[in-house]
């Protein structure tokens, strides 16, 4: 396995943010009470690169599950590369509903990603009696594949490398 050095690290975590800055949508990896796993796709805005937020029912299987257990897994990644060409941001958060005291902020912030798709929401369409709520997952650590026969950073085996995409 090849050593990372300040540069690689820097050029990975630089890759891994225009990533997340370039897609739309996550893959959000949540599980009930019992540990049952499940997967959803979540239109997402991101706020910085530590905050990720979207509007979903509480009713929802993922919301559910958020309340049961807040601990999520994330994926960002761009589906329309050729095959071997794929590069993605994987995430550990902690998800849940935006805090009532945050909510106008973080609708702005989602309301503005949105906006390119002419769509927007006010804080009154994402707090109850709405049917839909805000939710943000609150990254703890950020990571990126590196394929084993990568000619700059692989080795014999695909790995995990931790990335700081910073705030």
């Amino acid at each position: 396995m090849k050593a990372l050095d300040d540069a690689a690290r820097s050029e990975l975590a630089a890759m891994a943010r225009s990533i997340v800055d370039a897609n739309r949508y996550l893959t959000l990896s949540s599980a009930d009470a019992s540990g049952l796993p499940w997967i959803s796709p979540v239109y997402f805005a991101p706020a910085g690169h530590r905050r990720y937020l979207w509007a979903s029912s509480p009713g929802s299987r993922h919301s559910r599950n958020i309340a049961a257990r807040p601990e999520v897994a994330i994926v960002v990644y761009d589906s329309t590369v050729a095959v071997g060409r794929g590069q993605a941001v994987y995430a550990a958060a902690t998800a849940g509903p935006v805090p009532d005291d945050e909510l106008e902020d973080a609708a702005r912030v989602y309301s503005a990603r949105l906006a390119a798709e002419a769509y927007e929401f006010g804080v009154d369409d994402l707090r109850a009696p709405a049917s839909l709520r805000l939710y943000e997952a609150r990254v703890v650590q950020h990571s990126v594949l590196i394929r084993g026969g990568d000619p700059e950073y692989g080795s014999e085996l695909d790995r995990r490398e931790p990335v700081d995409l910073g705030r």
